[in-house]
């Protein structure tokens, strides 16, 4: 029900700066596995620290598999979650290490999205320490909308309608927009 006073042109002009469905980075995780701990895996967290100037988690093992030598609880990597602007910051420096460019594949149904680092150099800022050895990453940057929230907080949680979901095709949109990235789209064989 419309309010008096106001026209349909007004309740138009509204709708198509709605904030939001303005899609928003809500996280990026930076990823090193090493495989083992030890001196390797401490570098590993040198260099997160060095990169986002963040607290760094150490991963570890949930399964034993014999053939490679893993047992529980054995620490094999090193993770960091980094939100809001400095997010951003990281994800701009990430993005120009691989040359400005992503496969349409590296997106899910959602909007998320992953690639990979081969070698920290690559990464503008930093330069090659031959006392840290060369590492590659993971980077994982998770997209949504305003009120996503809902969906995760612990007192009365709620579903997210499939109206306000964000989709593959908004998200490319919008890392194109922003960060003036270049998504290459699967080409088919004929």
């Amino acid at each position: 029900m419309m309010k008096k006073g106001i026209t349909q042109t007004k309740v138009s002009k509204v709708a198509k700066t709605n904030v939001m469905l303005e899609p928003a980075i809500q996280k990026l995780t930076l990823n090193i596995g090493v495989g083992e701990g030890g001196e390797k895996l401490e570098k590993a967290v040198t260099l997160l620290k060095k990169i986002t100037e963040s607290g760094i988690l150490k991963t570890r093992t949930m399964k034993r598999i014999p053939a490679f030598g893993v047992r529980p609880k054995l620490l094999v990597g090193a993770k960091v979650t980094v939100r809001g602007k400095k997010a951003e910051e990281i994800l701009e420096k990430m993005l120009t290490a691989v040359g400005k460019q992503l496969k349409a594949s590296k997106f899910d149904s959602r909007g998320n999205f992953s690639f990979g680092i081969s070698d920290y150099g690559d990464i503008p800022g930093l330069r090659y320490d031959p006392h840290l050895g060369m590492f590659g990453m993971d980077v994982c940057v998770s997209m949504g909308r305003k009120g996503y929230r809902v969906n995760t907080r612990r007192t009365k949680a709620a579903k997210v309608g499939n109206r306000h979901l964000l989709t593959k095709e908004a998200s490319i949109k919008f890392i194109t927009q922003k960060f003036g990235i270049k998504v290459e789209e699967k080409v088919k064989a004929e």
